[in-house]
C-alpha cells in the first residue's frame, strides 16, 4: 500500500481497525524491504546489420 496514494482524510475507529491499518503499513514496509527494484529502462546492444533490421522489424510490428 503505498501511502503516497492517500489524498483524503479519512478516520479509523475501533481498535480493530487500527490494528488492522496498521498490520497493513507494517507489512507494505516489510514487503518494500525485499523487493528488488526494477530498472527504468532496458539497453539493448546492436551488432551488426542484421541485428539492426530484427531489432527495427520488432519495433515496427509493436508500434503498428
Amino acid at each position: 500500500m503505498a501511502t503516497s496514494s492517500i489524498t483524503k482524510s479519512f478516520v479509523i475507529s475501533g481498535k480493530d481497525q487500527v490494528e488492522k491499518f496498521a498490520n497493513a503499513i507494517e507489512e507494505s514496509y516489510q514487503e518494500s524491504l525485499h523487493r528488488a527494484p526494477a530498472p527504468d529502462m532496458k539497453i539493448t546492444y546492436l551488432r551488426g546489420t542484421d541485428a539492426v533490421k530484427h531489432f527495427m522489424a520488432r519495433r515496427k510490428k509493436m508500434n503498428a
